[in-house]
């Protein structure tokens, strides 16, 4: 989902910024530049890019548009007599820009066209509200290596010796030189292994026995608990969808993916 994610990203930029060159030249002429007609479509493509970004209409803002395809059109017009536009490297790259304009479009159609409703935004909200639980933990741990040393570890809290010392010989570099603190968090935040062992602990405990994830072997202190405030639905409802739209789309490119004919 990430790499989606990004991937689009990308793709988004590239759309915005080659939009305006690659719109077809009907719809009449907004401009024309040494007798090379720049298209209304061109001038609606860049105009729609401006105030998606939030831009408001207005005559200052096509004079401004206006002027920024004059210059567009001339640097193109100039590269096209310098032959640049037959170079492969310059042809792959227009293909890319041609390319992510269309793919923009698709992911736009087809998420105009399967709207995620709100009674599955608020299942998948419930579905994490109790994997989160509703107790947050305030923990301090050190991890290691070996077993071993978690071990002498342990043997040293028994003789008295403080956790947040002890945490300096930690290889968790987010919190061995804050004396291993955790800071606040529900233990759906950890990997099962310690989220277990956290909350078996009471306040001031900590494990008598190290605990192995695939980080090493912890030693967890649980300092404290409260319970867990969760964000309203409406709050997060903007994240859910846009997580909802990206497993959608994932799902849809590796079914076009799988369906396809590649040799």
């Amino acid at each position: 989902m990430q790499k989606l994610s990004r991937l689009a990203a990308l793709l988004l930029a590239s759309a915005i910024v080659s939009a305006p060159a690659l719109a077809n030249d009907k719809g009449g002429a907004f401009v024309t530049v040494n007798g090379q007609a720049v298209s209304q479509n061109v001038y609606k493509a860049f105009i729609a890019e401006q105030k998606a970004q939030g831009a408001s209409e207005s005559p200052e803002l096509k004079q401004a548009i206006k002027e920024e395809l004059v210059r567009r059109e001339v640097m193109a017009q100039e590269a096209k007599k310098k032959g640049i536009d037959k170079k492969a490297e310059v042809q792959g790259q227009i293909e890319l820009a041609r390319q992510a304009v269309l793919i923009r479009a698709l992911v736009n159609d087809y998420v105009k066209n399967n709207p995620v409703s709100d009674d599955k935004l608020k299942k998948e909200y419930d579905s994490i509200k109790a994997q989160m639980g509703n107790t947050e933990y305030k923990a301090r741990h050190v991890v290691v290596e070996k077993e071993e040393d978690a071990k002498a570890i342990i043997a040293k809290l028994d003789k008295g010796e403080k956790l947040a010392d002890l945490a300096k010989q930690s290889k968790d570099p987010g919190s061995k030189d804050n004396g291993g603190d955790l800071g606040w968090a529900p233990p759906g935040a950890y990997v099962k292994p310690f989220a277990d062992a956290l909350k078996a602990l009471k306040k001031g405990e900590y494990t008598k026995t190290p605990v192995k994830t695939e980080h090493g072997y912890h030693v967890i202190l649980q300092e404290d608990t409260r319970e867990l405030a969760h964000p309203p639905f409406d709050q997060i409802k903007p994240q859910l969808l846009q997580r909802a739209n990206q497993q959608m789309l994932e799902g849809y490119v590796k079914d076009l993916v799988t369906k396809a004919k590649v040799n």
